[in-house]
């Protein structure tokens, strides 16, 4: 697996790394524990080195199935987490980035995490009722005692990037990117480049649906974020096999499979991009990691570029209420 470098941090991760969330929690029932210990340590043996994962992931239960799989190889891998959320009650209530609260929760998921620092601390949503900058200077705080090593934004806008950056410096932003996810290349990238800032783009196969495997007909369990996103009512999906058939015939052309190319899309955009695909079957966790072996030429990347964006994708990504957490 080869190795990239978040902007001009130095963190050094795998090209892929692994979105561990799907394992417990946002996708239907959670995988039984050994099974996704047995899933996250095969990444391992893959020559991944970047795992994801969030306190607000169960609650808790994700990042204590990451803490229990990795602590065999602790000093080989880079532990991402995330805060931000108030939890009450085993649930989600609200926002919560007052710096006391970031403390606590790093306090948490470090034991939850069974290590002595986080390698990439997140704000997994803007708080609007928080400064950013008073959330970078207790990130800050935490870099100074060794906690954490670097401090990560998710789904923020270009100018909280900024003010977040100019207090301590942010080492990579997690947000949507993909095929059919296409928004951050307006204004988010070439912030980041300037800024010398990695992207994280998570559901980079559009939570499933860019790997072919999912269709109109797709029943989600109940539990299934994916049920109460319009993108994926059974009228939008129908819309937006064309996407998906446009990618197939690429991946024919290139020996390749739908989802592999579509990663390879992403690697190919910049060389400090680092998609962390989510999965919990070994053999589509193969398939995802073959995708960095998928070498899209300059005309490739231009011909499915240029092919996609014709494509009009039906539905919003998320629906309203969650939508208002991102962009601020």
């Amino acid at each position: 697996m080869q190795k990239r470098k978040l902007g001009s941090s130095n963190l050094e991760v795998s090209a892929l790394g692994l979105g561990c969330m799907g394992l417990s929690f946002g996708l239907g029932p959670a995988v039984e524990k050994q099974a996704g210990i047995a899933l996250i340590r095969a990444a391992v043996e893959r020559g991944v080195t970047f795992f994801d994962t969030a306190e607000i992931y169960g609650p808790f239960t994700n990042e204590e199935l990451v803490g229990e799989a990795l602590e065999p190889f602790r000093e080989q891998v880079v532990i991402a987490t995330k805060f931000g959320f108030k939890i009450e009650d085993g649930k989600q209530a609200g926002l919560d980035s007052r710096p006391a609260h970031i403390k606590e929760v790093a306090e948490a998921s470090l034991k939850r995490l069974r290590t002595d620092h986080i390698d990439l601390f997140y704000q997994h949503r803007v708080d609007p009722d928080v400064p950013i900058e008073d959330v970078a200077g207790a990130v800050k705080d935490l870099i100074h005692e060794g906690k954490v090593r670097h401090f990560g934004l998710s789904e923020a806008s270009a100018t909280t990037i900024r003010r977040a950056h100019n207090v301590q410096p942010v080492a990579a932003l997690q947000s949507e990117y993909s095929l059919w996810w296409r928004e951050p290349e307006q204004e988010i990238i070439p912030t980041l480049e300037e800024l010398g800032i990695g992207l994280v783009p998570f559901s980079p196969l559009g939570k499933g649906f860019l790997t072919g495997a999912i269709n109109k007909d797709t029943e989600f369990d109940k539990s299934d974020f994916r049920n109460i996103v319009p993108r994926f009512s059974q009228e939008n999906r129908d819309a937006n096999q064309t996407l998906v058939e446009l990618i197939g015939d690429f991946a024919k052309q290139k020996n390749a499979t739908p989802a592999q190319i579509a990663l390879a899309w992403l690697l190919a955009q910049k060389p400090w991009i680092v998609p962390i695909p989510g999965t919990t079957k070994l053999h589509r966790l193969e398939e995802n990691l073959g995708g960095a072996s998928v070498e899209l030429s300059v005309d490739d990347n231009r011909r499915l570029t240029e092919a996609t964006s014709k494509v009009n994708v039906q539905g919003a990504r998320y629906p309203e209420t969650l939508q208002k957490l991102v962009g601020r």
